[in-house]
């Protein structure tokens, strides 16, 4: 089953509109919560009044931070600093504002359009206050003779860059329900989240519960991205509502909140040089960066920074690096993790540093991308950084191998001359590459139980979640590999945090290498178990005994054997084992893209022509949702690139509220997306040989773009932003050549 395209266990209910979205869930008695937000971007409160809302018809409850304020802030997750203590986000806002969109009240109503017009009559007083920008703190980190290098560099480059602040939009809004169960006293939370166990424990830890008493539901989820699943303060309100009230309580978000108050992302500008050799060898680069955190630090900590930092040198070797990345906090929505976070921002940059260190020696990029790879020889490489929690050593990778498959798929040279005659009569088109390296398999743990049950099928509990990247058909095609047996007769659960005592969620592309490497564990244990128990019922020896198409019989003799069903029946029981999977370091996916695009002269429109991607997984489980991963992550990316893009005025008020703002890429705007799969290296740190494939789509996407577009406009090394524009392209145009 390992490296078979079949089809999604997930999907049937999706099609036949069978699944549950946490929108299509109601309970008896359920309430419905309304969040009042702040329309000041950094203001002291002055006062809220909420006489009259507590006046309206329908409504149920009205309450404010003072309401609320023995709730305490909400804590990190991944990478906190003490640091960044005093910016964590109450639930609600005490005492002052600090974003466009911050929580300062809650009202709670019969149903959800009686709340929306209830929450119109809180009036909330703001006295509004400059903007305040401070800077929380330096994330450093260096190797090599940085200094030296400069010192004895052919060429010295200096680059200035940003990549512009955007988010993941996904299908379905943010949303919770929170139900009280008098029967067993447990609080239950109905929703999507990537993180399930750390959900409930944090609502347990903040509320004051017993954790045992808090229980994560997971249902079908449109889209995730990063950006939901996270504890956000509204997760908190709804739970301490529903518990207030003693019945459940309901909130979905609209698409304006959306647009708001869910975390964005990216929002860098980076100070980078770099000396190179006359050859053109990097012998250091030394960036220094600037991240804009928006008004508060929430779960993810520093997580996004941190990630740039130690992220940057890609699949170079760089034989000195430093790194100096402020965090700022500002009057913006809070940002937080998106698809491929901090590595968008970093391989734009590096690869930005590359395009024009091959134009400082005179040669073409391609040579000099490969002059600076790492070689596989040199694996496994330590980069001599850390990041969440691990030294980053890559574990395996080909990476001249990667560049070369790309290079001859979309036929480098012919390509080149075809689209210099193309330009030559006029068209402005250009080609753009870039590579990358990724980072899945995030630790420490996850656990898998199996049993399986009196008719055959098998279930897996698993302490991982969706967010739509297919868990239930890997894990089941991993599981069924192992058994020998159809992968539509496994059942993966997850995301129920009651039927498995702890799990790590989803997120940082580790499912499929953290899980099914447990799963992987979990299958040679109930195949052990199976043996143990069947050596009496067959009177043979466990030396004698082997597992053949999902039975366990004796070797030599084919009439005689028992089922895995069989054998658990006959010991009383369904047959159960479970088993973990635990890991110090991530693995390391990599690629390259390539795309053509046609600049449109008159309103600097960019159109696709062709987008190849270039991925190596170590080994595939099912190619063909890899291939799925790819396109859509390219399909953000390119949003990224050139479309998307949270701008504000001078006192902090978001001028994108609306798809009528905020572009995102259409069917119009995204190409087929070409991908060249590779199983080149796969990872010596798991039994699978896996790596991680949900993020390498978008990774580089924007630095391949940009580069595809200097081309065609005849403006080496003139972008040096994120996203670009039409305006930008028109203005880019009439500007002088840039020398680079």
């Amino acid at each position: 089953m390992i490296g078979e395209s079949v089809h999604r266990l997930e999907d049937p209910p999706l099609l036949r509109g069978d699944a549950r979205f946490v929108a299509d869930i109601s309970f008896p008695n359920e309430a419905h919560l309304r969040v009042v937000r702040s329309e000041v971007a950094c203001g002291e409160i002055v006062d809220i009044d909420v006489s009259e809302a507590l006046r309206a018809d329908g409504v149920v409850g009205v309450w404010t931070g003072e309401d609320l304020a023995a709730v305490p802030p909400i804590d990190f997750r991944q990478i906190g600093y003490d640091e960044l203590l005093p910016y964590r986000q109450t639930v609600l806002a005490r005492g002052s504002v600090r974003y466009v969109g911050e929580p300062v009240a809650i009202v709670v109503a019969e149903d959800a359009y009686m709340a929306e017009d209830i929450a119109e009559l809180v009036i909330v007083d703001i006295e509004p206050l400059d903007l305040a920008p401070v800077e929380a703190m330096v994330l450093e980190g260096e190797y090599g003779l940085v200094d030296q290098a400069f010192c004895e560099a052919h060429h010295v480059l200096d680059l200035e860059l940003t990549v512009g602040r955007h988010s993941g939009i996904p299908m379905e809004t943010r949303g919770l329900i929170a139900r009280p169960d008098p029967e067993t006293g447990r609080l239950e939370l109905h929703g999507a989240s990537k993180v399930p166990h750390y959900t409930c424990a944090a609502i347990s830890t903040m509320l004051n519960l017993d954790p045992h008493t808090v229980v994560g539901r997971e249902c079908a989820v449109g889209g995730g991205f990063g950006i939901r699943g996270e504890l956000y303060p509204e997760d908190v309100l709804v739970a301490w509502a529903a518990l207030q009230l003693n019945r459940p309580v309901k909130w979905i978000e609209d698409r304006r909140e959306h647009l708001i108050a869910a975390n964005h992302s990216r929002d860098q500008r980076h100070r980078v040089r770099a000396a190179v050799d006359q050859d053109g060898f990097i012998t250091a680069v030394d960036d220094e960066f600037w991240y804009d955190q928006g008004a508060y630090v929430r779960t993810h900590g520093a997580t996004v920074p941190s990630l740039t930092a130690a992220m940057l040198p890609g699949p170079y070797a760089f034989p000195a690096y430093r790194s100096r990345g402020h965090i700022v906090l500002s009057n913006k929505t809070p940002a937080g993790t998106y698809r491929a976070p901090g590595r968008f921002e970093a391989t734009f940059v590096c690869e930005r540093v590359v395009e024009a260190a091959a134009r400082a020696a005179g040669l073409d990029p391609v040579s000099v991308r490969r002059r600076n790879l790492i070689w596989p020889e040199a694996m496994p490489f330590d980069r001599q950084l850390s990041v969440l929690g691990t030294s980053v050593v890559l574990d395996s990778g080909d990476y001249p191998r990667i560049l070369d498959r790309l290079i001859d798929h979309i036929e480098f040279e012919q390509l080149e001359t075809d689209l210099a005659r193309r330009r030559s009569e006029g068209e402005q088109v250009g080609l753009g590459i870039g590579m990358f390296v990724e980072k899945s398999g995030l630790g420490p743990f996850d656990d898998v139980e199996i049993t399986v049950r009196d008719d055959g099928s098998v279930e897996v509990v698993t302490g991982a979640a969706s967010v739509g990247q297919g868990i239930e058909t890997v894990i089941a095609q991993i599981c069924a590999d192992d058994l020998d047996m159809d992968y539509r007769n496994i059942e993966v659960v997850h995301g129920q945090t009651d039927r498995i005592s702890r799990g790590m969620g989803a997120f940082a592309s580790r499912v499929t290498v953290m899980t099914g490497s447990a799963t992987r564990f979990a299958t040679d244990a109930v195949k052990d178990v199976a043996r143990d128990l069947a050596a009496n019922m067959l009177e043979a020896s466990v030396e004698d005994l082997e597992y053949r198409a999902g039975a366990i019989g004796v070797r030599g003799q084919p009439d005689r054997s028992l089922t895995l069903a069989e054998v658990g029946s006959a010991s009383g029981g369904e047959l159960r084992a479970k088993a973990s999977f635990t890991t110090d370091h991530m693995t390391y996916p990599y690629g390259a893209h390539a795309v053509v695009v046609v600049v449109d002269p008159h309103t600097g429109q960019v159109e696709i022509e062709r987008y190849v991607v270039a991925y190596d997984v170590g080994r595939a489980i099912n190619p063909m949702l890899i291939e799925g991963q790819i396109q859509g992550g390219a399909a953000q990316g390119i949003g990224g690139a050139l479309l998307e893009d949270f701008l504000y005025d001078g006192v902090g008020q978001p001028l994108v509220t609306s798809f009528m703002d905020y572009l995102m890429p259409t069917a119009s705007e995204t190409p087929a997306v070409e991908v060249l799969l590779s199983e080149d290296a796969p990872s010596p740190s798991n039994p699978l040989g896996v790596k991680g494939a949900g993020e390498g789509g978008t990774n580089a996407c924007g630095a391949a773009l940009a580069t595809a577009i200097e081309q065609a406009i005849g403006r080496p090394g003139a972008v040096t932003d994120l996203p670009v524009t039409p305006s930008m392209i028109k203005a880019l145009m009439k500007a002088a050549p840039a020398g680079g």
